[in-house]
Parts: structure tokens; C-alpha cells; sequence
């Protein structure tokens, strides 16, 4: 178990990460699940990722209450994060993004599925999550405990959904695993509009994807892929 003060610098890294690989731009945001209490867990404070510093990082409990505010103002959506994190234990990290690339996928019939080996991450099944199903005309945003419950429940066991017109949430089962999600989920966007323009698309089979899931690297922490994305982003 990492000691709290590296949570924090690990979480600043994926900020700068996710930012610097346009996964988020001015808005998106990282959470980690308290390496010191499980009903608990790490975000920023309302920032725009690629300048979230340690001293930004607060502390939600799972109802989406800030335990330690420090007077700063605070992400709209953070009930996206305590519902996947009260509904899944073994998520220890969520991402929530609008990259531009997944977004088609969220408003149209064509299913987002896994193009190639780096993407097989983000899973069988991309559900597709629509706001307003449940609570009618909105602003798109999860802000109270019942979208995201909502929310949560649309993912099932699920590593990926879609927001329709708005973006994606990806879980997973550490810091690491949830950004490269993140990153190959929109890499994989881009590679399948790209294949779906030429013909008829081979995706991953079933048995590549668990083969895929399986692999070392798809649940480890440190890989060498951390290291260059982290170095990357100036980490």
C-alpha cells in the first residue's frame, strides 16, 4: 500500500498525464481511492489538471462530501466519483473525460469496441449512459448522488461508459490502470473512425480482450508505459 504523500504526487503525475495526452483539457478530472481508508478518496479541488499541484488534493467521502475543503471551490461532478467508488470496490481510481474522439461514439448507434491490442483495456462492452433517460432535460452534468448512482449502475462491471454528448468515465483497478484506459480508450476511438472510413472493421474477439486483460501490464502499476507517459508530461 503507497503512504498517502505518494498517493498525492501519484495523482498530480496522472493529472499532468491525462492533460498532457489531451485526454482532458481545461476540464476533466483523476480520483484515487484513500490508500489509508477505503471509504474515502483523493481528487483535486477545482482545477484544470495540467496545474493541479499536491497542495490542491482534497478528501471525499463516498456520499460526495468534502471532509477537508480548505475554503477552495470544488468540481461540480465529484458524485461521479464517490458512486464508482461506493459501487465498486474494486476500483481504486476513476477518470472522467470529454475527449472530443470518444463523444460521436456517445450520440450515434455505432458501438465504441476494442480496434487493437493497447486498447483491449477498455473492455467487452462500452455501455452508452444517456442523463436525461432518467432525470429529463439537464446540463449534461453529474452533480448530485443520484446521477451518479445512475451512472454507476449503467457501468455494471464495465471498465468504460460512455456520456452521451458529454464524455466517458473509465475505472480501474489502480491509479495507473484507469489512466492508460483512458488514453487508449481515445486512441482507440480515433483508430476505429479511422478503420470504420476504409470498410468492414475486424475488432478484438472475445478471448483476445480477456487474453488482453490478463496481461501484465493491463493491472500493474509502474510499467514502463507509466514511466514514458509520465516523462512525457514532464513527471
Amino acid at each position: 500500500m503507497s503512504s498517502l504523500k505518494d498517493a498525492i504526487e501519484n495523482l498530480v503525475t496522472a493529472n499532468r498525464i491525462l492533460a498532457h495526452e489531451d485526454v482532458v483539457d481545461g476540464y476533466g478530472h483523476v480520483s484515487i481511492r484513500h490508500p489509508e481508508n477505503p471509504d474515502r478518496f483523493l481528487i483535486s479541488r477545482s482545477r484544470s489538471p495540467e496545474l493541479v499541484e499536491p497542495e490542491d488534493i482534497v478528501e471525499f467521502d463516498l456520499d460526495s462530501n468534502c471532509i477537508d475543503n480548505k475554503g477552495f471551490n470544488l468540481y461540480l461532478e465529484t458524485p461521479i466519483h464517490a458512486s464508482m467508488f461506493k459501487a465498486r470496490p474494486d476500483v481504486m481510481s476513476v477518470v472522467h473525460h470529454h475527449s472530443y474522439a470518444v463523444v460521436p461514439f456517445s450520440v450515434t448507434k455505432t458501438p465504441l469496441k476494442a480496434i487493437a491490442h493497447t486498447s483491449g483495456r477498455i473492455g467487452h462492452e462500452v455501455p452508452v449512459w444517456d442523463i436525461k433517460d432518467k432525470f429529463g432535460d439537464t446540463n449534461l452534468l453529474v452533480v448530485n448522488v443520484e446521477q451518479g448512482d445512475d451512472l454507476a449502475e449503467a457501468l455494471g462491471s464495465n471498465r468504460t461508459i460512455l456520456m452521451r454528448g458529454h464524455g466517458a468515465t473509465v475505472v480501474g483497478t489502480s491509479l495507473e490502470d484507469a489512466v492508460m484506459t483512458a488514453i487508449y480508450m481515445q486512441v482507440n476511438a480515433k483508430l476505429q473512425m479511422d478503420a470504420m472510413r476504409l470498410g468492414e472493421v475486424e475488432y478484438l474477439s472475445p478471448g483476445e480482450i480477456d487474453c488482453r486483460l490478463a496481461g501484465n501490464e493491463s493491472l500493474s502499476g509502474f510499467t514502463r508505459s507509466w514511466e514514458y507517459f509520465s516523462r512525457r508530461a514532464g513527471r
